[in-house]
């Protein structure tokens, strides 16, 4: 192909909630992705009414009543609550809750005060894959969906719980009306920590820090058996052309804010290379155009990882390169690919080469951008946590579970991708949260795979806020490397 060149804050212990804002005119925008702060109308598919607050009561059962703008007691505020969400009442500042915590189907639903984070008031938004711009709208202490009962389309109708299933009277739209929608936070602080499956990875942590703003001293630091702290202050430009540097083991390579480039080249890490941190930098412009669309010509990868460990690639752009933007091969483990922009390539993250099923991966918030393939193509891991990437333009495939691989996906965000996501009849794809806007194929799951907790503490942004969320803050940052 030719190139082209998101932890909810716990809620406060009682929610305020002001009094019903509404857009011009009181009329409702279209259906919208739900993010805490905003305002919205509940409306199950199956009746096309609105889900209400009867009474200001504590206690008091919710109803579908026919949707009128303005309405107060329809309204419903989206309030970040643990890892999911309240939904409070504009009218009542009451939250929907499960009586007890119970986990009866076609419970009815009620009112309560919103209080601490207790599971029963709280709840998840999941897109429908059956009806675009719908979400069901799980409970965090039952696991069963909001429903208006029957499918009914009488006014009054009860709003229940039941077990949960794609069809309309569970394809929930939120309809926003108001509020103030801030997906993304302003001046983010960075932790220095890696995370995920790399948890633990130190770099050059204890070695000495040095600053290099040309390739030679690049080269004598990053291949040197010492530990070392590696501040790149300029572009710094790489020969031979395409070359990847041989990084060996206890390095931090990272960029001092926005001014570290590594151009022309990439790195290497090689069979016994552990604790290695490549951060804040942008990588890049090998790209062969006589290697066009393929690249098979030139391996000028941007990160090439062969039996390496504990590996942390944050907060940098790749772009431009002439094979894979990062290529994680040959029973590398324990590596956690973060907060990257990965725009405009063929060939984006590769993973495998291998017959053996050892491999551990958490790949999160990065953004990928008009790319084609391995995006990633994830074969033989033992485990692949994918979280909060969003995927936009992707003209071959998305997130490929490949082999033997067992792969949790949550909460990305799909645009314009062609099958977002599925596995091989040998590996396991479980998938949450996600949204797809746009997209075209598979969609598909199968297995149960893992779960990521039992591994690692994380914390899952909501689908709908990370397009904005990583618009702004993949990609080397200025207050990283200082």
């Amino acid at each position: 192909m030719p190139r082209k060149r998101t932890l909810g804050v716990l809620a406060a212990l009682a929610v305020a909630v002001p009094a019903a804002i509404v857009y011009a005119a009181g009329l409702s925008q279209a259906a919208a992705a739900p993010v805490a702060g905003g305002v919205y109308t509940l409306v199950p598919g199956a009746s096309g009414k609105c889900v209400a607050a009867p009474s200001t009561s504590s206690g008091a059962p919710l109803v579908q009543v026919g949707c009128a703008a303005g309405d107060a007691a329809q309204q419903w505020k989206v309030v970040a609550a643990g890892t999911g969400h309240f939904l409070s009442n504009v009218a009542t500042g009451l939250c929907i809750d499960v009586p007890s915590g119970a986990t009866t189907s076609n419970l009815r639903l009620q009112q309560y005060a919103c209080g601490s984070v207790q599971n029963n008031r709280v709840w998840s938004f999941t897109a429908s894959s059956a009806a675009s711009g719908r979400y069901r709208v799980t409970n965090a202490a039952t696991s069963l969906c909001l429903s208006t009962r029957d499918g009914s389309t009488a006014g009054n109708n009860p709003i229940v719980q039941e077990t949960c299933s794609d069809i309309s009277r569970m394809q929930i739209a939120f309809n926003q009306v108001g509020g103030t929608v801030t997906p993304t936070p302003s001046g983010r602080v960075w932790s220095n920590t890696a995370d995920g499956f790399a948890q633990g990875t130190t770099g050059g942590a204890g070695g000495s820090t040095v600053t290099v703003t040309n390739y030679a001293d690049l080269l004598r630091y990053a291949t040197a058996t010492e530990p070392y702290v590696i501040k790149v202050a300029a572009t710094v430009t790489v020969t031979p052309f395409g070359n990847e540097i041989p990084v060996k083991s206890n390095k931090t390579i990272i960029g001092v804010g926005r001014s570290g480039a590594i151009r022309n080249g990439g790195f290497f890490l090689g069979a016994g290379v552990s604790n290695v941190i490549i951060r804040n930098l942008t990588i890049g412009e090998t790209d062969v155009a006589s290697d066009d669309p393929d690249d098979k010509d030139f391996d000028y990868d941007g990160v090439q990882m062969d039996t390496a460990k504990n590996v942390w690639i944050d907060h940098n752009t790749i772009k431009n390169v002439n094979d894979g933007s990062i290529d994680s091969r040959k029973d590398t483990t324990n590596v956690t690919i973060s907060w990257n922009h990965l725009p405009g390539h063929n060939k984006n993250i590769g993973i495998g080469w291998t017959e053996n099923v050892t491999a551990r991966i958490t790949i999160h918030h990065n953004w990928i951008q008009n790319t084609n393939q391995r995006n990633p193509s994830a074969d033989n891991l033992e485990y692949a946590h994918l979280y909060n990437n969003y995927l936009q333009n992707v003209t071959s495939y998305g997130n490929y579970s490949r082999g033997y691989t067992k792969m949790v996906l949550e909460n990305s965000y799909f645009q314009s991708v062609k099958d977002p996501y599925y596995p091989d009849a040998t590996a396991q794809l479980r998938q949450s949260g996600s949204i797809c806007v746009s997209c075209t194929g598979k969609q598909q799951t199968s297995g149960s795979a893992f779960n990521p907790s039992s591994f690692y503490a994380y914390s899952l942004d909501p689908a709908a806020a990370v397009p904005s969320l990583l618009q702004q803050y993949t990609g080397p940052q200025a207050n990283i490397g200082l």
